[in-house]
């Protein structure tokens, strides 16, 4: 496995970038593409949040220089958070493929709402939240759910990969004794 330069010390900076990249890909969905997110994509959000400050936590405890032991735990931690993401991406990819029913926060079907006039009188008015079963973006036939559970899932096969992988370093410096 010489291809991946990653090893299980430097898989939690990696993960955080990975993180950090698809909050910045949603976030800017969101922004420029106009597309709000539904309470699972919500969600979905929520698990590279929480990846994020599990890597966080990794490469700080990395630098402190923790034992080989310590970021196998981290590691595989990352693995479950990320397979955690990629089972709520497939239940969402399921909803908007009407394969699972919505969950009772999504709502069946609501109207972009804009704001004009007088604000004041709007703050008391619902929010109008956009339904989960719709997708709103499609590529090369997949929805952004889909493609989250395929990025989820590949995130979490590389983290457990870097985690029975060992420490390179380590590993290096085994040869070289030899």
């Amino acid at each position: 496995m010489t291809w991946l330069p990653l090893d299980r010390a430097r898989w939690p900076l990696a993960a955080l970038l990975a993180s950090l990249a698809m909050l910045g890909a949603a976030h800017g969905f969101e922004r420029f593409a106009h597309l709000a997110p539904c309470p699972l994509c919500y969600t979905q959000r929520q698990v590279y949040w929480g990846a994020a400050a599990i890597a966080v936590i990794g490469a700080l405890l990395q630098r402190r220089g923790a034992s080989s032991r310590m970021m196998f735990a981290v590691d595989s931690l990352l693995g479950v958070v990320f397979l955690a993401g990629a089972g709520v991406a497939a239940y969402h990819s399921g909803v908007e493929l009407g394969i699972f029913p919505a969950p009772d926060t999504c709502a069946v079907g609501a109207a972009d709402q804009t704001l004009s006039g007088d604000l004041w009188s709007q703050l008391n008015a619902p929010l109008a939240v956009p339904a989960c079963a719709e997708p709103k973006w499609w590529f090369l036939g997949l929805t952004m759910a889909s493609w989250n559970a395929i990025i989820s899932l590949s995130l979490a096969a590389l983290s457990l990969v870097c985690a029975w992988r060992g420490d390179r370093q380590a590993d290096m410096a085994g040869m070289a004794v030899r």
